[in-house]
């Protein structure tokens, strides 16, 4: 999972992320899929079956929910802009996934993009 290279950046200690299948509460439902920190805890909704289908979309979905399982497990905000120390999110920038941080430059402008998602150990 390639944002097990972000996490592995900011979060050594942390060991990988996984994905968790839990069962289905309803009968001849498939199971329900999480993202969760390398000992099991997860937090947030499930990822839902069709997401899959588009590995961009996919991948997008995945950063999410893995955002929402570090930042509500480990109480902290992930993974940060290291220039302004604010909690980054996913944008799609030419078809590329990328950390966008909502922090202003002094050449002007709102937020900026920090790096690709599984590339935070170049910026």
């Amino acid at each position: 999972m390639v944002l097990n290279q972000d996490l592995a950046v900011t979060h050594p200690e942390q060991g990988a992320l996984q994905l968790l299948a839990q069962p289905s509460y309803a009968a001849g439902e498939p199971e329900y899929v999480y993202v969760a920190l390398a000992n099991g805890e997860w937090h947030g909704s499930h990822l839902y079956p069709k997401t899959a289908e588009d590995s961009a979309h996919a991948l997008a979905i995945v950063a999410d929910a893995a955002q929402e399982t570090v930042a509500e497990r480990l109480w902290q905000a992930w993974p940060l802009c290291v220039e302004h120390n604010l909690g980054m999110h996913t944008r799609d920038v030419e078809g590329l996934l990328s950390w966008w941080c909502a922090g202003g430059r002094p050449e002007g402008g709102p937020g900026h993009i920090c790096t690709a998602v599984g590339a935070l150990d170049a910026f």
